[in-house]
């Protein structure tokens, strides 16, 4: 009797061994390379445990994963390592000991390594991200400037006599029924600017782990968004007295409280972040504009779209040791108030030109408590240029005609508003003599 339970015990440690011994298979690894940084993201079924630490001369990172398998999608990760990442040169993958893997990264010069693990949301597992951070960030200033049109200058705005005088038009009531065709405006004359130059920050939504929506024949709002805000960029920039930068350019996630850092750091005189709605019921269309509201959402769906939105930084992925000061931000100072006062005439007059070229979802202009939107003192509106899950809009979305025909119509709006708005003394950029 005895012996049989012996037997019996050895058999279920038997059993036991392996389960408690198993290592974590990586099911994707996956890269980001941008200027701003570049991610690295190890997803799997159970959370990583892991050591970081760098050596020198040369400069090296070396990660070591406890417990993880070294399989085929692994090993492929050496390969997915572009020559044209700013911050890793190469990464060496083997078995440093037994139970302990270590990836070893080569780098292309001194970097701040941020690594963290993030917990199961949407359609993602556990992901263990690794962020390549430069130690001097990138100056949206200067990488503006670098681009050879334009020098590093701090001036006084033009008097407001010699900004361009538009006459006081007075907006009726939009409504998707009685919206009048968009009026263009006239343009920003440099001679009537002088050196002041007027600068936008087109935030193309989403990006990297964070797709956005997803249309009915596989379209991700990510890519739709980039491509609208590249196009709105370069219809900026042809505008005399006016450039753009792009808070995202390329496939890669950006926090929210970091892309309202972005802009403030390159004095932007406004924010524009552009989406592409979705919707449970693929009939919803239309095109929306909204600002930030201090006092509440000013409708049940403006409040469910801004939850969504600001779930994106679950799902992009965000180091939630490092604290973002926007996001935490009351919304209670004058400042504040004046923004969101401004950020309401911008919507308003880009509102208008939108309804010009598609259906508007709603008459007006809503507000909502998007975190994207909480710069204290640059006006920022978020713009829904179309329902991506609504099929015939989606098809709209991908057509490169209507996409040149959107970024105008914001182009529109944002010429109206400066018409009538002077913006504020900031340093600014001045073009080359």
């Amino acid at each position: 009797m005895f012996e049989r339970a012996l037997k019996f015990i050895s058999l279920l440690c038997l059993l036991w061994i392996p389960a408690a011994s198993a290592e974590i298979a990586i099911s994707s690894a996956r890269i980001w390379p941008a200027q701003d940084y570049t991610r690295l993201t190890l997803e799997s079924k159970q959370p990583i445990r892991y050591n970081m630490f760098t050596l020198k001369n040369p400069e090296r990172l070396v990660i070591d994963l406890d417990d993880v398998a070294i399989n085929a999608t692994l090993n492929e990760l050496a390969s997915k390592i572009g020559n044209d990442d700013p911050y890793i040169k190469s990464v060496r993958i083997g078995r440093f000991k037994p139970g302990v893997i270590r990836l070893v990264l080569d780098l292309k010069a001194e970097i701040k390594p941020q690594l963290f693990n993030l917990k199961p949301v949407a359609e993602y597992g556990h992901r263990l991200v690794l962020d390549v951070y430069p130690m001097v960030a990138i100056d949206p200033l200067m990488a503006l400037a670098q681009q050879g049109e334009t020098k590093l200058a701090a001036s006084e705005p033009a008097p407001a006599a010699t900004l361009i005088q538009e006459p006081d038009i007075k907006l009726k009531p939009v409504t998707p029924e009685t919206v009048a065709p968009a009026v263009k405006p006239a343009p920003l004359a440099r001679s009537e600017l002088g050196n002041r130059i007027l600068l936008v920050a087109v935030d193309a939504g989403h990006g990297g782990e964070d797709p956005g929506a997803r249309g009915y024949r596989g379209t991700l709002e990510k890519d739709v968004t980039l491509s609208i805000a590249r196009r709105l960029k370069a219809q900026i920039d042809d505008v005399p007295g006016m450039r753009a930068i792009l808070i995202r350019d390329g496939d890669y996630f950006i926090p929210l409280g970091g892309r309202v850092e972005k802009a403030r750091k390159a004095h932007a005189d406004l924010f524009v972040s552009i989406h592409a709605d979705a919707f449970v019921k693929s009939h919803a269309r239309g095109s929306s504009v909204f600002a930030l509201s201090e006092h509440g959402a000013t409708s049940a769906s403006a409040r469910w779209l801004a939850k969504k939105e600001n779930e994106a930084d679950l799902i992009g992925g965000v180091n939630l040791a490092v604290k973002d000061p926007y996001l935490a931000r009351t919304l209670l100072d004058l400042s504040q108030t004046a923004t969101i006062s401004d950020s309401m005439k911008l919507a308003k007059h880009v509102l208008r030109e939108l309804g010009g070229i598609n259906t508007l979802h709603r008459g007006h202009v809503e507000q909502a408590g998007f975190a994207v939107l909480k710069s204290p003192d640059t006006p920022s509106i978020l713009v829904e240029t179309a329902f991506i899950s609504n099929p015939s809009e989606e098809l709209r979305l991908k057509d490169d005609a209507y996409q040149e025909k959107m970024a105008r119509a914001v182009l529109g709006g944002i010429k109206r508003y400066f018409a009538q708005n002077p913006a504020l003394a900031k340093p600014r950029l001045a073009q080359n003599e």
